[in-house]
């Protein structure tokens, strides 16, 4: 043990109070001023996703666009300048291929809902959170 006396606060020391109080102030300021750095990111990050969502639609768009005159295409193929199948069958033929595919991709998209399954764990887990919190883990 240390024989040297305990020396009291000279009159500029800060209490413990004080310093609580600062900390406190200090801690505040910085979670605000992490709070409006993140709304600044969020922003430039927002606005650039929504741009890009625009783009991707409008990409999209064209793309239908140009499914249309694919089809259009294909049914003057098969036309081939009236030495082929009428042009009224050559866009029924067009349509109906387009039928299928929309069909194919029902059957595809029934078969992968029906895979879908309840997060059984995550519920599992979720149901014990009110024991462990009540300390009967």
């Amino acid at each position: 043990m240390s024989s040297e006396p305990v020396k009291a606060p000279a009159d500029g020391d800060p209490t413990i109070g004080r310093l609580v109080v600062d900390a406190s102030r200090d801690i505040s300021a910085l979670v605000s001023k992490e709070i409006e750095l993140a709304k600044s990111e969020l922003k430039v990050s927002v606005k650039a996703g929504g741009i890009g969502i625009g783009l991707f639609a409008a990409a999209g768009f064209v793309a239908v666009l140009a499914v249309i005159m694919l089809s259009v295409a294909f049914a003057y193929l098969i036309n081939w300048n009236g030495s082929g199948l009428d042009l009224h069958w050559a866009f029924l033929i067009v349509f109906a291929f387009y039928l299928l595919v929309a069909g194919l991709l029902v059957f595809a998209g029934i078969k992968k809902v029906k895979k879908v399954k309840a997060p059984e764990k995550a519920i599992a887990q979720g149901k014990e959170i009110p024991r462990a919190l009540k300390g009967k883990a």
